[in-house]
C-alpha cells in the first residue's frame, strides 16, 4: 500500500464514515439512561407515575373508606338497628307526599266512585 491512500479501496476514494451523534454523546443523555437502567434494575416503574391530581383524588377516596369503616367501628350493632329502625317510623308517620297530581281532581274522583251507582256496565270495565 502507498503511503497518504485510504485503507477503502483501489480506487483512490475514501470510504465513509458515520457522523458524530451530538444527541447520543450529550451527558445529559448518559445520565438520564444510566438512571433509567438503575431503575429498571432495582424494580422501579418510573413512567406510569400518577399525577398530583390523582395521587391527591386516591388519597381523597382512601380517607373516606378509613372513615366509613372508623364511623362503622364505633357504633354497635344495637344502636345502629335502632336509628334505623327510627328512621323508618318518622317516614311511615310523614304524609304520603303528592306525586304532581292535583288534589282537587282526586277529590272529584273519589266523591265520583262513591257517588256513582254500581251499574253492570261499569263492573264490566
Amino acid at each position: 500500500m502507498v503511503q497518504g491512500e485510504s485503507a477503502g479501496g483501489d480506487d483512490g476514494l475514501i470510504t465513509p464514515r458515520r457522523l458524530p451523534n451530538p444527541c447520543l454523546e450529550s451527558s445529559l443523555r448518559m445520565d438520564l439512561h444510566r438512571e433509567l437502567l438503575f431503575n429498571q434494575r432495582i424494580g422501579k416503574n418510573v413512567l406510569n407515575q400518577k399525577s398530583e391530581l390523582q395521587k391527591a383524588l386516591s388519597k381523597h377516596k382512601e380517607k373516606k373508606i378509613m372513615n366509613q369503616v372508623k364511623e362503622h367501628r364505633e357504633t354497635p350493632e344495637l344502636e345502629r338497628a335502632i336509628a334505623e329502625r327510627a328512621k323508618r317510623l318518622e317516614q311511615a308517620e310523614q304524609p304520603p307526599e303528592d306525586d304532581g297530581t292535583n288534589p282537587t281532581l282526586t277529590e272529584v274522583r273519589a266523591r265520583l266512585r262513591h257517588a256513582a251507582p254500581a251499574s253492570p256496565a261499569a263492573s264490566a270495565h
